[in-house]
């Protein structure tokens, strides 16, 4: 009997034969030369939504954007308890109330970036995403003698372009990890068991300088953090500024 061969067999062994062919050439240059992952791999940007550390500190962090019924009272109570927190301003914000800008500066605050326009960052061009940095940089700078190093984006809104240019303008962009949901005005116990029960070391807490309850609720939340053992500094004194890395959350790491 003539012995027959099935034409469509040999085509699928000889695919088969040369995917596994390649796949040997593959790995073994890749094993050769490691740098080759660096090509097809893709590492998104973040921003600091915590930082890594064996020391119970945390930051609390406001933002500024539309009102100042609340700001000096803030102040007030953060000067009672000895702590020093992180302030984010939108430029017409400061415009409106640059005498509380320096008042924020001069008790020990860090006043960082907030934007110029409050817009969503993503939506701008590069010179869009420049222009809302720099105007309100310029206006801090000009009112408390120093040029803020820290960014956060309205709405938390980002993407790689908007960390790479902060980053080329001298700006480290920071998110939050524990969000107090404090504009939802849901009354004073709601704030302060979202803060207490999510806060753990190295987190970055968000709440708003004219929240509704605000005046209420923070004495009693610093008070819990305090009793617990947290010490309470600015985010510029919680984050690394160099020799760190991020992780796939947002942690902010140091190289060792």
């Amino acid at each position: 009997m003539k012995k027959t061969y099935n034409e469509p067999n040999i085509i699928y062994r000889i695919v088969i034969l040369a995917f596994i062919l390649m796949i040997s050439i593959t790995y073994t240059t890749i094993k050769t030369n490691s740098n080759i992952f660096e090509v097809f791999s893709y590492k998104k940007e973040l921003p600091i939504y915590s930082v890594e550390t064996d020391e119970k500190k945390i930051a609390l962090s406001f933002d500024a954007a539309w009102g100042d019924d609340y700001t000096i009272g803030i102040l007030d109570i953060l000067d009672k308890y000895h702590v020093k927190s992180t302030f984010f301003l939108v430029g017409f914000w400061v415009d409106k109330y640059p005498e509380h800008v320096k008042e924020i500066y001069r008790r020990g605050h860090d006043v960082g970036n907030h934007s110029t326009n409050h817009p969503y960052m993503t939506k701008l061009s590069d010179e869009g995403i420049v222009k809302e940095l720099n105007i309100t940089g310029e206006k801090i700078e000009k009112l408390i003698k120093e040029k803020p190093i820290l960014f956060r984006p309205p709405f938390g809104d980002y993407n790689d372009r908007v960390i790479n240019l902060c980053r080329e303008n001298g700006y480290y962009v920071i998110q939050w990890d524990v969000d107090s949901l404090d504009w939802k005005e849901l009354g004073v116990q709601s704030v302060v068991d979202r803060v207490t029960r999510n806060i753990g070391k190295g987190s970055i807490v968000l709440f708003h300088n004219n929240a509704k309850h605000v005046l209420e609720y923070l004495p009693i939340v610093i008070e819990r953090l305090q009793n617990e053992g947290y010490q309470i500094v600015p985010i510029s004194e919680l984050i690394y500024k160099d020799n760190y890395y991020m992780d796939n959350t947002g942690r902010q790491r140091l190289n060792k």
